[in-house]
């Protein structure tokens, strides 16, 4: 006969005597601190959850900060975007590892790790974008970013290990139900965050004062809530640390955003130079105008930390850009893709053109080029011409719906947009973008590029080009004096290409006064001397999908 006893079934891992007084614990009634259970006790659970909801959207904050301020100060997007979402979830683990250590006091630990978090966070972007500024550039950023993306990874890990501990001393549930509730409220929380980046917290403050604001809310969400909640867990000294901490950590925060202004204006300085006269954001970018009237120095204007406009030696590439291609057949109607102030004034220069549309993605940028008088003077107030049309899209996707439109078919196109840089940019020269714009070439049209020094870049691009059935030729603007800039590198004239559906010829234009850096015997040169090092077979082109 076999004994059976009268008790339950033990159960592992809860009935042992080793959990036992855990499991009291947390079966224990609310000490709250109302008797009987009052509207804290009710509101407990429900704050909880709340917090969990708010910190998972700063924490999502803090990652597309990361991940836009790496693509700014880095380029290559593809990389910083792998780097900021790799280290992330790894630390995340760590993080999660590190947090059992810290579970016999959650709501102590969590007001802790809220705070750090919210204190790192919130100054994330201002200390990269310093380090970036005032010490060696791109490696010193690099490892910034790594470190900061490390950091913040392993603090968001660890809130949710402490906040499943919060939840279970609460209230006693199958763990099943309580993971349910915390992760609900954390993946909503993560879709709120990911929609209020690009579409409040960047178009609104910018992502230093986004990141700080961000870090004001976890502080308060995320510490103040559970201390207030939990205030009975802490001993009376330990409490009144903590709260210190809080407030401080919101005070430095508000230190921080008083005096972003400075810390931005002494950082340009520092990378521009003294004679800075205007800083805008642009639509992913930031915008500098240096030098030129009433200031020491020559006109520069920065596009996103590189110099995009030398003002004295602008003319050299903007020629050649423009003339070979408006050369020797039709031109009434000219399609400029990018800014181009100093493009289209080139293209003005032809008598015989009568339309142009100007594609251009960042509206502060033509803003800036039509009110500042420097810029304005150098673009010889092309704008305001009235046969140019100015249209604010990205030109990839303004491509593709005009493409169907009737007489939208131009004599010539101009791409001045920028130049891959690591793998930003590569969209503009991939062999999609060059088939759109082909397709709107009427017939005997042509297509001039941007090839940039003559590296791999432009032969894949001019391998593009010709496997959407175009005819090329290469050369490159004339070489200059040494560069006017002090920002510009010394190098050999960037290279361009000139495309058509039948084989293009290099020349000039009558309908135009003659170039002041170009000749026909010049660019034919240059084009033989490029024909002589183009590679027997070309690099496969650039594609969206690789």
């Amino acid at each position: 006969m076999i004994n059976r006893s009268a008790d339950p079934p033990a159960r592992p891992g809860l009935d042992d005597g080793a959990e036992a007084p855990r499991v009291r614990a947390l079966t224990r009634p609310w000490t709250g601190g109302a008797a009987p259970p009052g509207l804290r006790h009710r509101l407990a659970r429900p704050l909880v959850l709340l917090a969990a909801f708010v910190c998972a959207a700063c924490g999502l904050v803090y990652e597309l900060e990361l991940v836009a301020v790496g693509q700014t100060l880095l380029g290559d997007s593809v990389t910083q975007t792998s780097l900021v979402l790799s280290v992330m979830v790894f630390a995340m683990g760590v993080g999660s590892l590190l947090a059992k250590r810290l579970a016999g006091r959650p709501a102590t630990s969590f007001a802790v790790v809220e705070c750090a978090l919210a204190l790192t966070g919130g100054l994330s972007v201002l200390a990269l974008y310093s380090c970036w500024a005032w010490l060696d550039g791109h490696r010193t950023a690099a490892a910034g970013l790594t470190a900061t993306t490390f950091l913040i990874g392993m603090l968001i890990g660890a809130e949710i290990p402490l906040l499943m501990t919060l939840v279970q001393r609460i209230r006693r549930e199958h763990a099943g139900r309580a993971v349910a509730d915390l992760f609900a409220a954390d993946y909503v929380g993560a879709l709120i965050g990911g929609l209020a980046f690009p579409f409040l917290l960047l178009p609104t403050l910018g992502p230093a004062a986004g990141a700080l604001a961000t870090g004001a809310v976890n502080a308060v969400a995320g510490a103040a809530v559970v201390l207030w909640l939990f205030r009975e867990e802490p001993p009376p000294r330990a409490r009144l640390l903590l709260w210190a901490g809080c407030g401080l950590v919101l005070a430095v925060l508000a230190c921080a955003a008083a005096f972003t202004g400075a810390i931005e204006r002494a950082a340009r300085q520092a990378l521009y130079g003294a004679q800075i006269r205007l800083a805008v954001p642009g639509r992913d970018q930031e915008i500098v105008l240096a030098g030129g009237p009433g200031a020491a120095g020559p006109l520069e204007l920065f596009v996103g930390g590189r110099l995009a406009v030398c003002g004295p030696d602008e003319y050299r590439e903007s020629e050649a850009l423009v003339h070979p291609a408006l050369a020797g057949a039709p031109n009434g109607r000219v399609l400029v893709l990018g800014g181009g102030g100093p493009a289209v004034r080139e293209v003005l220069r032809h008598s015989a053109v009568r339309e142009v549309v100007v594609v251009e993605p960042d509206a502060a940028l033509t803003s800036l080029v039509r009110r500042d008088p420097a810029l304005a003077a150098l673009t010889g107030h092309a704008y305001d011409d009235p046969r140019v049309r100015l249209v604010h899209a990205e030109p990839m996707a303004w491509l593709r719906r005009a493409g169907g439109s009737r007489g939208a078919a131009f004599d010539v196109i101009v791409s001045d947009l920028p130049v891959p840089h690591g793998d930003d940019g590569r969209r503009a020269h991939s062999q999609e973008f060059f088939g759109l714009a082909a397709g709107r070439l009427a017939p005997g049209g042509r297509l001039a590029v941007r090839g940039g020094p003559v590296a791999l870049g432009l032969w894949t691009a001019e391998a593009g080009l010709r496997a959407d059935g175009l005819r090329t030729v290469a050369y490159q603007a004339p070489p200059g004096a040494p560069p006017s800039c002090p920002h510009a590198a010394a190098q050999p004239g960037p290279a361009f290409l000139l495309a058509a559906r039948s084989q293009p010829v290099l020349s000039l234009g009558r309908d135009a006064p003659p170039p002041r850096a170009l000749t026909t015997d010049g660019l034919r040169e240059s084009a033989a001397r490029l024909a002589a090092r183009r590679p027997a077979r070309l690099p496969a082109p650039y594609r969206l999908l690789g």
